[in-house]
């Protein structure tokens, strides 16, 4: 069976890349990307007379179009995105309409900007006994959010909040989460987190959105607002002396 594979390139880093995207990329025969949101160097992992199609201007129907036509023709196709396509990739209306054409599809997933900046940072975003939930969201722009997805709603439980999608509304993101979160709680404000290019700072949230527009930030952005980012010393019980476990008994 000739599946499709629906493949996230991660960050942008090519080493960040999985090993099966990697694979699957190496042997693609078509080659379907998000080139406004993937390094061009990606491209250098397909075979030099794979055909290489941008999708940055093109509409649902058109990238549907493009899809089936290939897979009639027994193509070995990748359809390329940016991070993990289940994040804001807009794979779902992908997988729904190939269904429809009788076409199956494999996704793989990637490592996300989120990951990618923890990483960068040398930070963990779940600290025992402070933070335990990492809500991964975004501003509602002209896609809007659910009214129970309120940006006010995530912030009130002040966990390790990412936003995706919302370098366009930083003004209106600061103001909400100022009113949840304290005005010194660290930001890490990402940009491109693992390109050549990349550009990574960790300011108070009350310098979030001076910060964004001093650097000129509109895509490619990701927040990271955490009281974690502060460094924690305290310990998870999973290695304390007095706490035992299926591998391991506790200290007499």
């Amino acid at each position: 069976m000739n599946l499709l594979s629906i493949v996230g390139a991660g960050p942008g880093a090519i080493d960040l890349m999985t090993v099966r995207a990697h694979e699957r990329i190496k042997n693609a025969e078509v080659l379907v990307w998000t080139d406004s949101l993937i390094p061009k160097k990606i491209l250098q992992i397909a075979p030099i007379d794979c055909e290489c199609i941008t999708t940055s201007s093109l509409t649902l129907e058109e990238i549907l179009s493009l899809l089936i036509d290939r897979h009639k023709k027994g193509k070995k196709i990748v359809r390329l995105h940016d991070g993990d396509p289940c994040l804001y990739g807009a794979i779902s209306e992908q997988i729904c309409g190939l269904a429809e054409a009788g076409i199956q599809v494999e996704v793989i997933p990637g490592v996300s900007a989120y990951q990618a900046t923890a990483a960068a940072l040398n930070t963990e975003l779940t600290i025992p006994g402070e933070i335990q939930t990492i809500v991964l969201s975004r501003a509602g722009g002209r896609t809007g959010m659910p009214e129970r997805e309120k940006l006010q709603n995530l912030a009130s439980i002040r966990a390790s909040l990412c936003l995706y999608l919302s370098a366009r509304h930083v003004k209106e993101v600061e103001r909400t989460l100022l009113n949840y979160y304290p005005s010194d709680t660290p930001v890490a404000i990402g940009h491109r987190v693992s390109w050549d290019d990349q550009s990574l700072k960790v300011v108070p949230l009350s310098e979030m959105a001076a910060s964004s527009i001093k650097q000129k930030l509109i895509r490619t952005t990701l927040y990271l607002i955490s009281p974690a980012l502060k460094g924690h010393k305290k310990r998870s019980k999973l290695y304390e002396v007095s706490h035992s476990h299926l591998f391991r008994s506790s200290a007499q």
